[in-house]
């Protein structure tokens, strides 16, 4: 769940360092603006040296910041500001017979700790903004973030780190290539992922408890009469989905899941996501667990079984129809399909195969049925031990294998599934192709 450790990076390094001789030449004579002479150099120099990093940046605006001379090593350091014709600028520092190295404008404008203002921010007309070009780029990361406020978190050999602050209270970190390129992909990861790490990157512009306040509108997006008291992060997934808890004032609990963009996905209450993710922990997930199976209990026994619930597995939701496993106290497990309203039906994990479910509780199976289904086209001497989802046929039916516990060949039972289920042939496996189970295979 959790994003990839950066434990790797050991050193990011810091935004930009601009030695203080370079900035105290850099304000003679410009008051912060930006003055002919320093465009003029800055236009003849800083484009080759761009292209020899491989920036991807058509210069069209540049300017030289300062030189920083370094008497006893007998060398300089030169610092431009360059503007891009697409995507964000870049400050470039490029030392005399050394290698040169560049920072995008967030880098240079961030402020570094113990400092009251950046170092050597962006100042050219087209750099007013670098954040802008991030919101273009969030989108195609799978995110829907409008950036409020940025900040350059350091570089890897490889890679760039940025953390955005979004309109909303969500934030991320934002990870790119090293040059920055906006053309190339990015990750962006939720913030909340680094809160609590002890990793070297973390979110500082504003703070986790704003963070989590979103859980309270996916709350509201709910409709389920949640209050909310409490709030926790549980992770974010493969598919860039985050899920988020909530406790609320009536005492029961919800998991959210959230797309990328931020579009409530699913509510599940905490009864119902023990097996998500770990559960619940800011809500009495026992307690929870507890009356929910006293619910699939009543709800079993409308639909016609005796099964006294003792635990229980959600399968995803078809429609209207809840589906879950039910292991009962007996040791045997059921599948009860349950609607919105009205009677649902509960069917053995034997039969469950015919609905499109698999058991998995650990619960001992009850082939009766399947036997029962064989006793209407006269097989009376095959008492199913085994069984197996086999195919869908071109009709729509659905072939479901049986072994007999008696060791000789098995059959292939064929189901109609609409509108019940219902056997409606049944062959030998001595008689055609496609068994599989032990000792059926010719």
């Amino acid at each position: 769940m959790r994003p990839k450790a950066f434990g790797l990076v050991a050193a990011l390094v810091a935004a930009v360092l601009v030695p203080a001789a370079a900035m105290s030449q850099a304000k003679k004579g410009d008051a912060g603006g930006v003055t002919e002479a320093a465009r003029k150099s800055g236009m003849a120099e800083a484009p080759a040296i761009a292209q020899s990093l491989g920036l991807n940046c058509q210069v069209t605006d540049a300017r030289l910041v300062g030189k920083q001379e370094d008497k006893k090593a007998k060398t300089s350091t030169s610092f431009y500001e360059v503007a891009c014709q697409q995507g964000m600028g870049f400050v470039i520092q490029a030392p005399s017979g050394g290698q040169a190295s560049a920072f995008t404008c967030i880098e240079a404008n961030t402020v570094q700790a113990g400092q009251e203002k950046a170092g050597l921010p962006c100042i050219l007309p087209a750099n007013s903004d670098p954040k802008a070009v991030l919101t273009p780029m969030l989108q195609k990361a799978g995110v829907q973030c409008v950036p409020e406020n940025t900040r350059g978190i350091g570089q890897s050999k490889t890679q760039t780190f940025m953390e955005v602050a979004c309109q909303g209270g969500t934030g991320y970190v934002v990870i790119g290539s090293a040059p920055f390129d906006p053309t190339k992909p990015i990750q962006a990861q939720n913030c909340l992922n680094f809160d609590d790490g002890e990793g070297n990157i973390k979110c500082l512009i504003g703070d986790k408890a704003k963070r989590l306040q979103i859980i309270d509108a996916y709350a509201q997006a709910a409709a389920n009469g949640c209050v909310v008291m409490d709030r926790r992060f549980i992770g974010t997934a493969k598919d860039n989905a985050n899920y988020y808890e909530a406790s609320c004032q009536d005492g029961k609990g919800y998991v959210y899941k959230v797309t990328g963009a931020g579009k409530l996905e699913s509510a599940l209450e905490c009864a119902k996501a023990v097996h998500v993710l770990g559960g619940c922990q800011l809500t009495d997930a026992r307690q929870a667990q507890n009356e929910q199976a006293g619910l699939y209990s009543r709800l079993a026994k409308n639909a016609g079984s005796t099964c006294e619930v003792d635990k229980y597995a959600l399968f995803p939701v078809r429609g209207n129809e809840e589906v879950v496993e039910l292991l009962c106290k007996d040791g045997k497990s059921v599948l009860g399909m349950f609607p919105a309203t009205g009677k649902g039906q509960v069917l053995d994990c034997g039969r469950a195969l015919v609905a499109g479910y698999k058991c998995g509780l650990g619960g001992k199976i009850d082939y009766a049925s399947l036997t029962a289904d064989l006793r209407k086209f006269d097989q009376k001497t095959c008492e199913v031990s085994n069984s197996r989802l086999a195919a869908k046929t071109a009709k729509g039916t659905t072939l479901v294998e049986v072994a007999c516990a008696d060791g000789y060949k098995g059959y292939m039972i064929e189901y109609q599934t609409t509108p019940s289920v219902n056997a409606v042939a049944a062959t030998g496996c001595a008689f055609m192709a496609g068994c599989q189970l032990p000792g059926n295979k010719s």
